[in-house]
């Protein structure tokens, strides 16, 4: 019996709308992540923060973004994290966004200022009290001998602030991504996905459709 290798060619009327290369990536970015809110279970608004070692090596995790506008996209940290540690070294950041939902992924590339300290302020303040107490209790990323200890750093912090204000430690505050390149990437039947890549020129920004 001889195999069939016939394959049919594929159903384009099924297929999402192709990316519109006409649009600002700021604006693209903001619907969709609008389509994103309305379809994921949670964390639309998780990204892949992606840094580099001092000695080059790559170093990659889930934060949340925590604004978007045309001056950039906004994550709040320890700064004496391992990933405040990396971005002091090197500011140069990758961003990805993925939405499995949607089958769309963005990826950003771009590098981080630090956001005013009035900015950190009013997020930090937005958080739920036990969030704001474990960031005064955490050394991010630094040894924890045992869980207990950390515990207890905490029960510390509830009881020192009691139900009064909270104030923001001075090392936990917020980076700004400003972007040198958008890359939005839509799935398609068969992998003949829709890729389009967006850098600054000198009218704004420049694009080119990608191959799959």
């Amino acid at each position: 019996m001889t195999e069939n290798t016939h394959t049919t060619a594929p159903d384009m009327a099924n297929n999402p709308p192709l990316i519109d290369v006409t649009a600002n990536p700021f604006t693209l970015f903001d619907a969709w992540m609008k389509d994103a809110e309305q379809t994921e279970p949670s964390d639309p608004n998780a990204m892949v923060l992606a840094t580099s070692t001092p000695d080059g090596h790559p170093s990659a995790r889930i934060v949340l973004l925590k604004g978007a506008d045309q001056r950039g996209f906004v994550f709040y940290t320890n700064q004496h994290s391992r990933k405040g540690d990396e971005l002091a070294e090197n500011p140069n950041v990758a961003l990805l966004f993925h939405w499995k939902s949607l089958r769309r992924q963005i990826r950003i590339e771009g590098a981080v200022t630090p956001v005013t300290s009035e900015e950190a302020d009013i997020y930090f303040a937005s958080r739920s009290r036990m969030s704001r107490l474990g960031a005064i209790a955490s050394d991010q990323s630094r040894p924890l001998e045992d869980r207990s200890i950390f515990e207890a750093r905490l029960k510390e912090a509830e009881v020192r602030y009691g139900e009064g204000d909270i104030p923001r430690p001075a090392n936990w505050s917020g980076y700004r991504v400003t972007p040198v390149a958008f890359e939005f990437w839509q799935e398609r039947p068969y992998r003949l996905h829709d890729r389009a890549r967006w850098t600054p020129d000198e009218n704004g920004w420049s694009v080119t459709r990608l191959y799959p």
